[in-house]
């Protein structure tokens, strides 16, 4: 594929295979309705003033912190992530909920699908590729008006709308995820829901894809980070998870 317009494109079994995708029978009933928030939602420009990174964003370690977040991928996937849920005062944003740690976690330490992860790296090349040939610039250097219109635009595709899904069905997991997954800090989205989440919450090396003999190792999590005594040789060896399941 070479942008969200290509004719030959077919929603991928990984999607279709997503609980939240299967549950909706209209991708854009989804984009338009998912959790009372519009996934491209025309507000001024004073609602969109949040552009910066969340003061406390969890992550893996401190080294990461101080270079991932400046990579020009991830420039891009938070920009669009702060328009899909930018700051308002009804309710939490992206950057509140840290849905780019979030996201940066489900790529890097989940074990998630090859295929679902090319395809969000790909989406931004063809985010770009789009916003370049409609305006002769790069989506982060857009005014808040343009990239309405860009994601408008990319939404009229079956790709970039089930682009634009995924993304968005990060939001949603981030704003209710347990804090240690890289979401939800202080659980700023169960506050603003007034819901009250299970306990016990789940700690670091008790995350779903750390539990031994629950899930498969995947190489993208340290092998210091898992206890592995009680996990058979065999089990260890297995190739990496192709599926995400619900979190614990």
């Amino acid at each position: 594929m070479q942008s969200f317009f290509d004719k030959l494109y077919q929603t991928p079994q990984w999607l279709k295979e997503k609980s939240w995708f299967r549950e909706n029978s209209s991708r854009r009933h989804f984009l338009k309705s998912a959790g009372g928030a519009i996934a491209i939602a025309s507000t001024s420009s004073s609602a969109f003033a949040a552009n910066t990174l969340a003061k406390s964003l969890l992550s893996e370690s401190s080294k990461e912190k101080q270079s991932w977040r400046s990579k020009p991928l991830w420039q891009t996937l938070n920009a669009v992530l702060d328009h899909l849920l930018p700051a308002s005062a009804s309710g939490p944003s992206a950057q509140e909920i840290n849905a780019l740690q979030y996201l940066y976690n489900v790529i890097h330490l989940q074990p998630t699908d090859d295929a679902e992860i090319s395809f969000i790296k790909q989406g931004v090349g063809w985010l770009n590729g789009y916003s370049q040939s409609q305006l002769s610039k790069l989506f982060i250097d857009l005014n808040n008006e343009q990239k309405e219109n860009v994601l408008r635009g990319i939404s009229h595709s079956q790709a970039g709308e089930n682009w634009l899904s995924t993304l968005l069905s990060y939001v949603f997991e981030a704003m209710l995820t347990p804090e240690i997954y890289g979401g939800n800090p202080d659980h700023i989205g169960e506050k603003w829901l007034n819901h009250q989440a299970g306990f016990p919450l789940p700690q670091k090396g008790t995350r779903y894809y750390e539990l031994p003999g629950a899930y498969r190792i995947s190489d993208k999590i340290s092998p210091q980070a898992i206890k592995v005594e009680n996990i058979p040789t065999q089990t260890a060896l297995k190739p990496r998870l192709k599926k995400r399941n619900t979190k614990a």
